[in-house]
């Protein structure tokens, strides 16, 4: 016999796990973008290249993977918002205590 609330508690668990692996490569995209950017001579493709990449593959995986039932939306989007609010804060916290350099920082 098929536990329906077992079941259900599973796809939410993946939905979740999953908005937080969608979150997690924008953001880490997104971190890589503003690393590079200052030593890039395209700034502008870069910065524009990349925000295309990162918000299509958020819109391509929430579409396939979370788009059968607005459940699974909400519970992606709480993931993704969940490793956004993480990062932030692990951002905010590691500028705070001087263990990230910029690139300019670095010895060529």
């Amino acid at each position: 016999m098929i536990d329906i609330a077992n079941n259900a508690l599973m796809e939410g668990f993946l939905s979740f796990l999953a908005g937080g692996s969608l979150g997690a490569l924008f953001f880490i995209g997104l971190w890589w973008t503003v690393r590079n950017i200052g030593s890039s001579q395209y700034v502008a493709l870069l910065f524009l290249g990349s925000m295309l990449l990162r918000t299509g593959m958020v819109i391509v995986g929430f579409y396939y993977v979370l788009g059968d039932s607005w459940q699974q939306l909400l519970l992606g989007l709480l993931g993704f918002v969940v490793v956004r609010t993480v990062a932030s804060r692990f951002m905010r916290l590691a500028e705070q205590s001087g263990s990230i350099q910029k690139k300019s920082d670095y010895a060529p």
